[in-house]
């Protein structure tokens, strides 16, 4: 039997199920539902054959083109959803199916498969009815609070204390593959895709309550080369501040267990592409340190460049949302707990004691509601 669902009910039928997007490896790739599994009709050339067809003959022309192209694949299609479906524990042998606008491909699985004995079930107007649905996501108000503080503070690893201590968190910098600086990608030069990366993030936040205040990094709006959407990124800018200051030398020591082991000449092409910022000068004492392993001494001298930045972007900011927050020692754990004490000391548990003018919205509307028809 073949059931097709709006995009809420498909959400919330396939939760932890078998959701299988039919799309090429590049499509899915380029973007996809979280939790999908990609079992692709078509390869990625085959598709463009296909499309061209469609365009150059018309309908019927592509369609016999796509089975003449499949196949004999049918049988090994049916084959790999009976391995997901053992891998996934699901004796009802319920699977959910998607491509692009719930079109012929989705169609095309959803019958093979009805055919073998599979309930399934597709999702109306696909892939494309998730996107918009995602990048409605970031139109929504939330009560955000930064956690900000020069470079070195481990910002990232408390954040993710708090998490364990059931603070609501967003980690961008986890969901970009990045952290952010010239020196980020530590030598891995992969990031999901920006359409990836923004679903990735859109049901993240989906998951979260409203009523209750959320943890962002401070952040420029580029990590690495994937940008934060702009309506999560201006929400940030206007947000509360709680700014961890720590001494330079906790800084210098986190730093180098974490940066200082890394590889000399990924260390030294990350100090030449901010060149034009460090200066000759600062840029020739960086290398030099780096080639005769003085880590501290480097850490240091990029240091000055990026505390002067941190310096400039939060003279840019209201004063009024700054709170600063002297710390004697960087650890993350302990730091966890006074940064969750500061901030119920400062503004409360209520989000609406710091942020009235959202929270009047927020009564309004919930991320986690899934009545509006996406299909449109």
């Amino acid at each position: 039997m073949i059931t097709t669902l709006s995009l809420p009910d498909f959400i919330h039928a396939s939760k932890d199920a078998l959701v299988i997007d039919v799309r090429t490896p590049a499509e899915f790739e380029q973007g996809h539902i979280i939790g999908a599994t990609n079992l692709p009709l078509f390869t990625n050339d085959e598709r463009v054959l296909v499309g061209t067809c469609y365009k150059q003959q018309g309908r019927q022309p592509a369609i016999l083109l796509g089975f003449e192209l499949i196949g004999g694949r049918w049988a090994n299609y049916i084959r790999d959803v009976e391995s997901l479906l053992a891998i996934t524990q699901n004796e009802r042998k319920k699977v959910f199916v998607h491509c692009w606008r719930g079109g012929m491909r989705s169609g095309a699985m959803a019958w093979a498969l009805t055919m073998y004995g599979f309930d399934v079930y597709v999702l109306k107007g696909g892939y494309k009815t998730y996107r918009r649905y995602c990048v409605d996501t970031f139109e929504t108000r939330y009560p955000i609070i930064i956690l900000s503080g020069k470079t070195g503070c481990a910002k990232t690893a408390t954040l993710l204390e708090m998490k364990k201590l059931g603070e609501q968190v967003i980690d961008l910098e986890g969901l970009a593959h990045h952290q952010g600086s010239s020196f980020g990608s530590k030598g891995n030069d992969y990031q999901p895709s920006q359409e990836q990366f923004e679903n990735t993030l859109a049901h993240e936040l989906r998951q979260l309550d409203t009523t209750k205040r959320i943890w962002f990094e401070n952040e420029s709006i580029v990590i690495g080369r994937r940008e934060v959407p702009r309506g999560i990124f201006e929400q940030m800018r206007k947000a509360q501040i709680i700014d961890m200051q720590l001494p330079i030398e906790e800084r210098v020591d986190f730093l180098n267990d974490d940066y200082g082991v890394l590889d000399k000449e990924f260390l030294k092409e990350s100090v030449l592409k901010i060149t034009k910022r460090l200066g000759p000068n600062e840029t020739k004492l960086s290398l030099q340190a780096i080639d005769e392993n003085r880590m501290k001494d480097f850490i240091r001298q990029v240091l000055v460049y990026y505390d002067k930045t941190y310096q400039r972007s939060q003279e840019k900011r209201d004063k009024t949302t700054i709170h600063s927050l002297s710390l004697n020692t960087l650890d993350p754990q302990e730091n966890a707990k006074i940064l969750v004490a500061h901030c119920t000391q400062l503004f409360g548990i209520d989000v609406a004691q710091f942020l009235p003018a959202i929270q009047t919205e927020l009564s309004q509307q919930s991320t986690t509601n899934l009545s509006y028809d996406y299909t449109k």
